[in-house]
C-alpha cells in the first residue's frame, strides 16, 4: 500500500512537530504532501528542507515571501490556499493543528471532503461542534482527537456499548500553580504561567492550562466527540500526567489509559489508530517505585471549571463566547494588560452578554465570535 498523503495544518507548532516525527519514523505509511504554517519561517524552512512536501503554505503573505526567498521554491500565501489543500482530492490525512479560530475553515474543508482528520484544534468543536458533527455525518469523515485526554477516551470507549458508560473523566495536571497560595495568584507573571510542569506547549495553551480553561474547553469538545451529556463529563487533578483519562462503567469498574506525557503518542494514534505505531516515547516502568495521585477539582482555585458547567448546559452561542472571550483575555494577560485572576471573570462577564441561540453556519459562528471579542475588549479596558 502506498504511503498516505498528509497535510499538516499548523506544521510549525508543537503538534506539527510531533506529526512530523511520526512521519519521520514511518515513511512507509505517510508521505508529507502539504505543510501549512503562519509566520515561523525558520522552522518551516527546516521542515521543507527535510521533508520536501509537494505544497507549502504560509498564511502570512510576508512570511510566504521570506520562505520562498530562503528555499528557492514556490510558497503559497493565505488561508484560502490552506483551505483548498485541506479539502483537495489528493489529500488523505489532515492533521488539524492551527491554533485558534483561524483553524476552523481549513479543518471544516477537510471534514466536508470526507478526510481522515487528526484533530488538535480545540476551537473547531468548541465554537462549531454542531456544524462539524453534521458535516462528518454527511461526508463520512473520520475525526480522531489528538489531545492526549480525548485520544485516551477514544481508546477506552472502543468496543464499549454506550449504555455501559456512566462517566467520562479527563485528567488535568493542575498546571504550574496547583499548590501556590491563592492570594499569590494575583501577582503571577506570564512567564510563570507558561512554565507547564509536564508538557511542552505553546504560550496560549500553557496559560489555559494554568487557569484550567484548557480543561474546560476540552469538556466542551468531549461533548461533541463522544456524544456525551453534560452530566457524564468531569475532570480530576492528576499531577503526574500519566493517566490521561478514565471511563466509569455501569458495573462500577473504571478503565484508564496510561502513557508518559508525550504528544507523539496521541498524534500517532490519531493518524494511524490500528495497528499501533512505535513513537519513540519511553515505556512506563512498573519495576520502579512511583506514585500516581489524584485530587478533586478545586473550583475556588479553578473557577473556569464551575463556569464551563453553565456553558455545557447552554446554547451553542455560549460556547462560542466562552472560547472567544478566553482568547482575548489570555492574550491580554500575556501582554500584561490584565492580571492572571482577571481572565476567568472577564470570560464570565462576556458570557452573560451572549445571546441564547444555537448555530448552523460559520457565518453565525463568526458573528458571535466578533460579538464576544468586542465585549471582551471592553471588559479588558475596564481592568
Amino acid at each position: 500500500m502506498a504511503p498516505r498523503r498528509v497535510v499538516i495544518l499548523g506544521a510549525t507548532g508543537s503538534v506539527g512537530a510531533s506529526a512530523a516525527d511520526v512521519m519521520r519514523r514511518h515513511p512507509d505509511l505517510f508521505t508529507p504532501w502539504a505543510f501549512v504554517g503562519h509566520r515561523n519561517v525558520a522552522r518551516m524552512q527546516k521542515l521543507v528542507e527535510e521533508f520536501a512536501p509537494q505544497h507549502v503554505v504560509m498564511t502570512d503573505p510576508e512570511a510566504a515571501q521570506k520562505l520562498a526567498a530562503a528555499t528557492g521554491r514556490h510558497v503559497q500565501a493565505g488561508m484560502e490556499a490552506a483551505v483548498a489543500l485541506a479539502g483537495s482530492d489528493e489529500a488523505e490525512i489532515v492533521v488539524a493543528a492551527i491554533v485558534g479560530a483561524a483553524g476552523i475553515p481549513p479543518t471544516l474543508a477537510a471534514v466536508q471532503a470526507g478526510k481522515h482528520v487528526a484533530l488538535a484544534n480545540k476551537e473547531c468543536l468548541v465554537a462549531a461542534g454542531r456544524i462539524f458533527k453534521e458535516a462528518a455525518e454527511t461526508s463520512g469523515a473520520v475525526i480522531l482527537p489528538v489531545d492526549s485526554e480525548h485520544a485516551a477516551v477514544h481508546q477506552l470507549l472502543a468496543g464499549v456499548p454506550r449504555e455501559s458508560v456512566v462517566r467520562i473523566l479527563l485528567t488535568a495536571s493542575g498546571g504550574p500553580f496547583l499548590h501556590k497560595p491563592l492570594a499569590a495568584l494575583a501577582h503571577v507573571t506570564p512567564e510563570e504561567a507558561v512554565a507547564h510542569p509536564n508538557w511542552e506547549m505553546g504560550a496560549k495553551i500553557s496559560v489555559d492550562s494554568a487557569t484550567m480553561m484548557n480543561k474546560a474547553l476540552e469538556l466542551i469538545e468531549a461533548r461533541w466527540l463522544f456524544d456525551a451529556t453534560p452530566e457524564m463529563l468531569g475532570a480530576v487533578i492528576h499531577p503526574q500526567s500519566v493517566v490521561h483519562a478514565l471511563v466509569e462503567l455501569a458495573d462500577g469498574s473504571m478503565l484508564a489509559q496510561l502513557a508518559h506525557p508525550d504528544m507523539r503518542a496521541p498524534v500517532a494514534y490519531a493518524m494511524h489508530p490500528s495497528p499501533r505505531l512505535t513513537t519513540g516515547i519511553p515505556r512506563l516502568d512498573w519495576t520502579k517505585a512511583d506514585k500516581l495521585t489524584f485530587l478533586p477539582m478545586d473550583e475556588e482555585r479553578f473557577p473556569a471549571m464551575r463556569l464551563v458547567r453553565r456553558v455545557l448546559q447552554g446554547p451553542d452561542a455560549w460556547a462560542v463566547g466562552f472560547n472567544a472571550a478566553n482568547e482575548e483575555a489570555n492574550a491580554a494577560f500575556r501582554a500584561r494588560k490584565i492580571g492572571f485572576l482577571d481572565i476567568v471573570p472577564i470570560v464570565a462577564r462576556v458570557l452573560a452578554r451572549m445571546p441564547e441561540k444555537d448555530v448552523r453556519t460559520l457565518d453565525e459562528v463568526w458573528a458571535l465570535d466578533r460579538l464576544a471579542r468586542a465585549a471582551a475588549r471592553e471588559e479588558i479596558a475596564r481592568c
